[in-house]
């Protein structure tokens, strides 16, 4: 895991930050706070949330799901992108790490724009499904548990509809996809998950190297 794009030496990384980020003071607060929670690392950078922004504003998205919140980082970064009326479905299952994002949602005013749901993100997106909501969703973030990420895609890219975009996180692990001496369960399954999208002709594909590298799969059909 990286809080930073990977492969960019302090200097070049400054640069990108000074020349390209507009981070808002309140999405500022959260990255400080976060960065001394003793499980920091999971929080995603400053360049990919901004540039998560400017896909949900592309895409013109209005109804969005999000598996994996920690301390609310990136939905807090959609939040303020999706227009008054715009939704994010929130999966996690820690009270604890969710608390911190409740609190800057709340004073970010964004409070009401995200529908937080404490429960294993398989469950979540199961009763989504049951409740009548595949192809309702514009937009789609996964950033939780490794070993479940193929089932999180599988039943995300039911709820998507065509033309919806699904953001997958952590796709190059900080290198160790790319390193046949690691093979660790979460290692494993991201390498599998990211030739199974490589192959499937469900998507149209991209892996953009930011962050700790982030897969962006639009659905075709």
């Amino acid at each position: 895991m990286s809080k930073q794009t990977l492969g960019l030496d302090t200097q070049l990384y400054d640069y990108l930050l000074s020349n390209s980020v507009r981070e808002p003071e309140i999405l500022w607060k959260l990255r400080q706070e976060t960065a001394s929670h003793p499980r920091g690392t999971m929080q995603i950078s400053p360049e990919q949330g901004q540039f998560m922004r400017l896909l949900i504003q592309l895409i013109g998205a209005k109804k969005t799901l999000e598996v994996g919140v920690f301390t609310g980082y990136s939905s807090l970064s959609v939040a303020l992108a999706l227009p008054a009326d715009g939704k994010i479905i929130a999966c996690d299952v820690s009270e604890e790490f969710t608390a911190i994002a409740r609190r800057y949602w709340q004073q970010a005013g964004v409070a009401d724009k995200i529908d937080l749901r404490l429960a294993p993100g398989l469950e979540t997106l199961d009763a989504l499904v049951a409740d009548g909501q595949t192809g309702t969703f514009d937009f789609a973030f996964i950033d939780a548990d490794k070993e479940n990420y193929d089932g999180y895609y599988e039943r995300v890219l039911e709820l998507v509809r065509p033309g919806g975009l699904i953001a997958i996180d952590n796709v190059l692990w900080s290198g160790r996809v790319a390193d046949p001496q690691f093979q660790d369960e979460s290692t494993k399954v991201i390498r599998a998950l990211n030739q199974k999208l490589h192959d499937d002709e469900r998507v149209t594909l991209s892996l953009v190297p930011i962050g700790d590298g982030l897969t962006l799969a639009l659905k075709r059909r």
